[in-house]
């Protein structure tokens, strides 16, 4: 192998796509459509899109669905029902079980460091002190999967005098539920481009991309 083509080697990107798709959240009526919940609310969305069924599933202490997502892809969704705090043992039970490595999970999640409207893919990173993240870093024992993080907007923007706990467990206002639906349905577009050409390429295509907040 000559000295140009090692070169050209070590700069080809590689080529990341899921093969599980989770969605963090907390289980419960109480927290349904709750801002920390968003990432279920992909994951219904993606159900939907590749007509995949998902069922509670013990073993992966998780809602859970396999199917085929585009371009007849092998793809597996998750909503792990440990509450938020406990994630990363739904999603660690799926990759012992499939025999998966850690940078074929996609998580989904709440930001509040991103207005409502915004998305952020990334290939790696920390948790950025989201603590169903801090659980799936701990669980599957590196910072290196994918991670789509949902703007939530933070509790400063939000109402005077609202603490982050009860932001982030807060539901949407109806002015923001308008946008959220649609930042939902460009989310789930933005895994499936994910599935079809890669993260490293959704990311450059969807995280320059916003919901426009709607006038009154």
């Amino acid at each position: 192998m000559t000295e140009t083509q090692e070169m050209v080697e070590e700069k080809a990107p590689v080529l990341v796509i899921p093969q599980l798709i989770v969605g963090l959240g907390n289980p419960g009526a109480k927290y349904d459509r709750t801002r920390h919940n968003i990432g279920f609310d992909v994951v219904d969305r993606l159900a939907q899109f590749w007509q995949i069924s998902l069922s509670e599933n013990k073993k992966f202490q998780g809602v859970f669905g396999e199917g085929l997502g585009p371009g007849s892809t092998k793809v597996r969704l998750l909503k792990p029902l440990t509450y938020m705090n406990n994630s990363g043992q739904s999603i660690r039970a799926i990759l012992d079980w499939y025999k998966l490595p850690p940078e074929s999970v996609l998580v989904i999640y709440d930001e509040m460091d991103l207005p409502i409207g915004k998305l952020r893919l990334r290939l790696s990173g920390s948790a950025g002190g989201h603590n169903g993240m801090k659980s799936a870093i701990a669980h599957l024992g590196s910072q290196n999967f994918p991670r789509l993080r949902i703007g939530i907007g933070s509790a400063r923007s939000a109402e005077a005098n609202r603490d982050s706990v009860s932001h982030v467990l807060g539901k949407f206002s109806p002015s923001e539920a308008a946008i959220v639906s649609d930042v939902v349905k460009l989310a789930a577009e933005a895994v499936e481009f994910s599935l079809k050409q890669g993260v490293e390429k959704a990311m450059s295509f969807y995280n320059s991309r916003s919901i426009p907040e709607r006038q009154k």
